[in-house]
């Protein structure tokens, strides 16, 4: 017997395919979303999932009419998910006195925010019906402080707090529940690249393990590793003259087309 059903966006590795699998092992049916839909294809077959308990989804968040058409099809073919995990995202370094990077920061917006409130958009009236479901919106401690090179990253992960954290109140007396969870730093295709330490690094099957156990808590909010949730608060109370001393010199994300 399953669990439920749980639609997760950005499925087709690091984070995400981390949540399947947990998700999948913990007796859930699976609606994956992802622009690479062979790469989910791959890991059902190579994993051996029943095919009966996962169906697969191309859609690019981006695209507001691309991720609703998602929704609506899972719902139609699975029905309405107990769990929706808006996890799609990306993670460009950029330099405001280049005009291309304008273009990348929107592009970041239309990913991390438009598209986790329109992964959304499908499933909200359904479940308020119901009067039960889960929203998740996968975060960052990136959301915590700006971080030099990181303008557009750090703005849209704060974004991604702010509006999961007005969805809950709106949610609050229907029975669904808006869970926000930060992760810090994760071994995926997302960080491998980053010029720069990354303390309490996690695998991302440790994360999705905590993730799983907070989403079915219902937690409003999490930090994960915890230790990363320690150093989240104490950067909250630098003073702003401290707290840019500290960050002078760090290095950046890689901009679009650095090698």
């Amino acid at each position: 017997m399953t669990q439920g059903l749980v639609f997760i966006t950005g499925a087709s590795s690091g984070i995400g395919q981390a949540l399947a699998a947990r998700f999948y092992d913990a007796g859930y049916s699976l609606a994956l979303v992802a622009r690479r839909t062979e790469q989910i294809a791959s890991w059902a077959a190579e994993r051996k999932l029943d095919a009966a308990r996962y169906r697969v989804y191309g859609a690019d968040v981006a695209l507001i009419d691309s991720i609703v058409a998602a929704g609506k099809a899972c719902i139609a073919e699975q029905g309405v998910p107990d769990v929706v995990i808006a996890n799609a995202g990306v993670s460009i370094g950029m330099d405001t006195a280049e005009r291309s990077d304008l273009d990348v920061m929107a592009s970041t917006f239309a990913t991390n925010n438009v598209g986790l409130a329109a992964t959304f958009h499908p499933f909200v009236a359904a479940m308020a019906a119901r009067g039960s479901g889960r929203l998740v919106g996968i975060g960052s401690v990136a959301s915590i402080r700006g971080l030099p090179g990181h303008g557009a990253y750090c703005a849209s992960k704060s974004g991604v707090v702010a509006y999961c954290e007005s969805l809950r109140g709106e949610m609050r007396a229907s029975g669904v529940k808006v869970v926000t969870i930060c992760p810090g730093y994760i071994d995926t295709p997302l960080t491998q690249g980053n010029r720069y330490g990354m303390p309490f690094l996690m695998k991302p099957e440790a994360f999705a393990d905590q993730a799983f156990r907070a989403i079915e808590q219902g937690v409003s909010y999490r930090v994960i590793p915890w230790q990363m949730g320690v150093v989240a608060k104490l950067m909250r109370v630098l003073p702003d003259a401290v707290y840019d001393r500290a960050v002078q010199g760090r290095g950046r994300k890689k901009r679009l087309g650095e090698s």
